[in-house]
């Protein structure tokens, strides 16, 4: 949630540390329990971050900001790793294909950026085009991606921005594979630094191949003979695996699913706010149609003057109807 909240930089104002949160954790669910769930996920994240007051471009691109440089920094980790851990002749079938994959990530998020930055018209074209076909507004499409090409320059001019972003990232990632040595070593094993961030780097990068939730199952396949390789026994890997997974996976999905309903019903939910803000408005329109402004008020009385002649019905007491009160502010 912490990224994310970097990620929108001063768009993020309205949504507090805690709805974050729970926002973070419904998003986490999705992507745990749907195929595809990388695509899923950061749409629901979109539909409660707008539903929460922040704008739909700000939000889409905050989330794709916070996606791709988790992934870019993931990525990093992994290759840093794997290049101090090839002189110990250590070899896995699956390095290639994650060095592979994560070239593969690197080289479309800099063809994305490059695009946007240098290309914007033929971006805003193509999307057009996009639009026509899909038979949706252009315009709007239009102004989503100058939105979004405009976010981006301003992220690119404050390294304090992208800072943060790469920072959170990274202490996500790192908390992450921590666990997993924890989980680990409660069973009685045990990986150095390196080993461990190979293993972490490369189940997480394989994980993003959308066949199952989460990659579950193509993980597990991943993660175990890596494990293994690098000195642990079948019996620890397996145990410490499979409850690091149960943290990582499952739970998250219990409750990522209860803040969900959190936001949905209850004194909580994201509505009651909206709910708030319209009676606020049902009352400040009232408030405007029934207003009596100087101008009325010198009227209302200048008409009473001349309907009841001086010194007959006239009273300054506001009660009985004549000429009363002082003129509103």
């Amino acid at each position: 949630s912490l990224l994310t909240r970097a990620a929108l930089g001063e768009a993020g104002r309205p949504i507090s540390p805690m709805r974050m949160f729970r926002i973070q954790m419904s998003t986490k669910a999705m992507t745990n329990i749907v195929p595809g769930g990388s695509a899923a996920g950061p749409a629901l994240g979109y539909r409660l971050l707008t539903l929460s007051g922040v704008r739909g471009p700000d939000a889409g691109f905050a989330l794709a900001t916070a996606g791709i440089g988790s992934a870019l920094v993931l990525n990093l980790i992994f290759w840093l790793a794997l290049l101090i851990s090839i002189p110990r002749g250590v070899s896995n079938p699956f390095y290639v294909l994650a060095a592979i994959a994560g070239l593969m990530l690197m080289l479309t998020a800099a063809f994305l950026v490059m695009g946007l930055m240098d290309g914007q018209g033929r971006a805003e074209r193509a999307l057009r085009w996009i639009a026509r076909k899909l038979h949706t507004d252009e315009d709007r499409a239009a102004r989503v991606i100058r939105r979004i090409a405009s976010r981006l320059e301003e992220v690119l001019k404050n390294p304090g921005l992208m800072g943060r972003v790469a920072g959170w990232a990274t202490v996500n990632w790192l908390l992450d594979a921590a666990s997993l040595w924890v989980f680990l070593r409660a069973f009685g094993g045990t990986l150095d630094p390196i080993s461990l961030l190979v293993a972490f780097g490369l189940g997480n990068i394989v994980a993003v191949i959308p066949i199952t939730p989460g990659g579950l199952g193509i993980v597990d396949g991943v993660y175990l003979p890596t494990l293994v390789g690098f000195g642990l026994t079948r019996s620890t890997a397996s145990l410490g695996f499979a409850s690091y997974r149960i943290a990582q996976f499952f739970l998250p999905v219990v409750v990522g699913g209860l803040l969900y309903l959190s936001l949905r019903v209850g004194p909580f939910r994201i509505e009651r706010r909206e709910e708030r803000l319209a009676s606020l408005r049902e009352l400040a329109r009232d408030d405007d149609i029934t207003r009596e402004t100087r101008v009325d008020w010198v009227l209302r009385n200048h008409e009473d003057v001349h309907r009841h002649p001086a010194g007959r019905g006239l009273s300054s007491d506001p009660v009985d109807g004549s000429v009363g009160g002082d003129p509103p502010p």
